[in-house]
Formats: C-alpha cells, structure tokens, sequence
C-alpha cells in the first residue's frame, strides 16, 4: 500500500488548516510592525495542508522548487471583518496617557475576539496556472 500523494503542484491542495491564534497574530503584526507576516504552506502538497505563521524574507534556501507559498493573512478576512484600532482612535479627551494605553488595550483586546467571527471558510491560493480555490478549517 502506498502512502498519501505528494506534489510539487499546489492545485492538489482541496484544504488548509490554519490555527485561529496564529492568523490573528499575523493580522496584528502586520499592524504593528514593518516586517510581514504570512501563513506559510511549506512543499510538498497534499490534499490536506497546514498553514503556519511565518516571518517573509526569512526562507532558508534550502527550498527547491516549488517554493513554500506565502499567503497574506488578510486573505482569511472577510470584508466584514473589523479593522484594527488605531491609536488615535482610542485616545481620551482631556488627555491621560494611562487612560490612553488601557482605552487602546482593551480596543485591541475586543478586535482579537471580534475578528474571530469575520474570517472566509474558502481562499484563492496563487498558483502558476492562476488562482486556487481551498476550503479552510480553523483549529482552536
């Protein structure tokens, strides 16, 4: 009896898994910092993936061909998906900066529940043929 297929297609992928901590830790670094996070789909493909959260322009170049795939995590998002609060957005008047930090605190606590609610059961992957329709399963 053989194993599960392999490929070096990612048109085999049907599923991603992707852990709901992971992608909402994306989505909030890429608010907070000038680095890009990703979730990351690492060769070879199969029916069924994982992705995982990932740094970009942190591969090793011990990856052949194909590459892993990057995928944005606002990909996950739906379009009704709360944005993230700006500072700015938080800030009392008469001004406080204690008042502020647990104002902006508890606005970023309440996007990290929120956010839980907005994400797409189905994505496009890219793939070398054109867009790849995946069904997503969120774990936790």
């Amino acid at each position: 009896m053989s194993g599960p297929r392999t490929s070096s297609d990612p048109t085999d992928i049907r599923s991603l898994a992707v852990t709901t901590d992971d992608l909402v830790t994306a989505l909030e670094a890429n608010q907070r910092s000038s680095q890009t996070a990703v979730l990351r789909v690492t060769p070879p493909f199969y029916g069924r993936m994982r992705a995982r959260i990932h740094l970009a322009g942190g591969e090793a170049s011990d990856y052949g061909e194909p590459s892993p795939l990057h995928l944005s995590s606002e990909t996950f998002l739906a379009e009704t998906a709360p944005h993230y609060p700006e500072t700015h957005e938080t800030r009392p008047e008469p001004y406080d900066v204690e008042t502020h930090h647990e104002r902006h605190t508890a606005a970023v606590s309440e996007w990290r529940t929120s956010v839980r609610e907005h994400l797409r059961d189905r994505i496009s992957i890219p793939t070398a043929s054109g867009a790849h329709e995946v069904e997503v399963k969120y774990l936790g």
